[in-house]
């Protein structure tokens, strides 16, 4: 059975969001804004109950927490402390004393801001506004100017107007653990999964692959299931998340003014500004949120052969300072390395197999010839998205991928898109009536991983996408949603 959408609608663009998480959610409220669309024009895929949450937010983990504190979190870019205050107003910390750092700052729950963001765009659900399909994506295909996107249980939508704010890709495991590993029932490949820690057991010797915040998350959320066994987290350069500052601080230094057109430029721009700022008393932190500030315009000045050194040698350096830890998450390791629970290592996998019961591991150290035995009961990876297979990551990508439509762009980030997020092709042509949206989009704009950053990336994309409506011809026909099973 076909089921149309609004006859008003039949004439007008339809818009089609391929992921509801907050980009997508992001992009859905800020072109609803505008109330340039009737009911039945505006569609997003999302296989998730509720929109908003996506992968980062839709956690029940207690343990995690959001990074950023509450009063730089809106999906208002000129009203920041939107959030702070709905937290206030709705009482949503209610229970949550630990929800306050010592600064005075904010750190809830993660899944606290997911029910913000779901809170600000159901009632446009609510009120037929915004149709929400709630399944994945099946296929998608171009069918004349169109897109025909098939959801997986066969709901489908013909759409002038395509949106791609998907999550980013699932981690890939190093091949050697995959190989060695994969039946076994303590290998986590993926900590984002729900109750993908359940398998561990409390005294069982943790091996942790990757020093980022997914690290930093798996072992506090281990330590509030109960979990006191030894932990070893390893990663090539040993580096692990930073902490905020102690103190809020103004932001610090100038980088556009006459912008770096090399990476190691870049370095000593900024290392030199840390210097100056700590000679005002100030913390690198404020030199460090500058640059993230400002890093659409650095990125923009790179040519691409420096965009590939930055990310080829700078980016394991400033990830780990500017993904920063929620201070009640931070405290936690902190806590297990004073007991000796917690060891971490500047290592790489060497070789492991599964022998009496246990995991036996030889661990090269880096920058030496030693390595060191170990025998562990799990093993948790956390080394982040597998961004190099995101073409391969779901069968819908690999196939607009395959037909033409979407390439990666060159320095492996993402998707290919020009400035204004529309999509390129493998030949850099632009790919009619197709937009990237959120952090996939990092290759062009550089800092697209913060809250902040994707909100206003959103906020792009949804005036392009309202300049497509404006533009679109009429009388191509409308939208008609399949409800069919497939």
């Amino acid at each position: 059975m076909t089921i149309s959408s609004d006859h008003q609608a039949r004439d007008l663009p339809v818009v089609a969001i391929i992921g509801g998480g907050v980009s997508g959610t992001a992009v859905a409220f800020h072109l609803l804004q505008r109330r340039l669309l009737r009911p039945g024009q505006l569609f997003i895929f999302e296989p998730r109950d509720r929109l908003g949450a996506g992968l980062a937010y839709d956690t029940r983990d207690p343990a995690h927490r959001i990074n950023v504190p509450a009063a730089k979190m809106s999906l208002l870019p000129d009203d920041l402390e939107h959030f702070q205050r709905w937290l206030q107003e709705q009482d949503a910390l209610a229970g949550d004393e630990a929800a306050v750092a010592a600064n005075g700052s904010l750190f809830p729950r993660r899944a606290v801001f997911g029910n913000y963001i779901s809170s600000m765009i159901r009632p446009f659900v609510e009120e037929g506004r915004l149709t929400h399909i709630a399944q994945g994506v099946e296929r998608i295909s171009r069918s004349g100017r169109r897109w025909v996107i098939t959801g997986e249980a066969g709901r489908r939508v013909d759409a002038d107007i395509l949106v791609i704010a998907t999550s980013h890709p699932s981690p890939l495991p190093p091949q050697l653990l995959q190989d060695a590993l994969a039946d076994h029932p303590r290998f986590v490949p993926d900590p984002t999964r729900p109750d993908a820690l359940a398998a561990v057991r409390a005294d069982d010797r943790v091996l942790v692959v990757g020093n980022g915040l997914t690290s930093a998350d798996v072992i506090a959320s281990l330590q509030l299931r109960g979990h006191k066994g030894p932990i070893t987290a390893i990663s090539r350069r040993g580096l692990r998340s930073r902490g905020h500052a102690r103190v809020k601080q103004d932001l610090f230094g100038d980088f556009v003014s006459h912008p770096s057109r090399t990476a190691l430029d870049l370095l000593r721009h900024v290392r030199a500004a840390i210097r100056e700022a700590e000679g005002e008393g100030r913390s690198w932190h404020a030199v460090i949120d500058q640059v993230r500030a400002q890093g659409r315009h650095l990125w923009r000045a790179l040519s691409v052969e420096e965009r590939r050194r930055v990310v080829r040698h700078l980016r394991p350096f400033w990830d780990v300072h500017r993904f920063r830890v929620a201070p009640q998450v931070e405290a936690v390791s902190e806590q297990a390395i004073d007991a000796g629970r917690l060891e971490v290592l500047a290592a790489s996998v060497a070789s492991i197999e599964i022998a009496d019961g246990g995991i036996d591991c030889r661990l090269r150290l880096s920058r030496s010839d030693r390595g060191v035995e170990r025998q562990f009961d799990a093993v948790v990876v956390t080394t982040g998205p597998g961004h190099r297979g995101i073409l391969q990551s779901q069968g819908w990508i690999e196939g607009l991928a395959t037909a033409g439509y979407l390439a990666m762009d060159p320095t492996g980030l993402g998707l290919a898109c020009d400035t204004q997020s529309r999509a390129l092709d493998a030949s850099e042509a632009i790919v009619p009536a197709l937009f990237i949206s959120g952090p996939l989009a990092r290759g062009t704009f550089g800092e697209l991983m913060g809250l902040p950053e994707v909100v206003e990336h959103a906020v792009l994309v949804a005036e392009q996408v309202a300049s497509a409506i404006a533009e679109h011809e009429h009388g191509h026909g409308g939208a008609h949603l399949d409800s069919s099973a497939a």
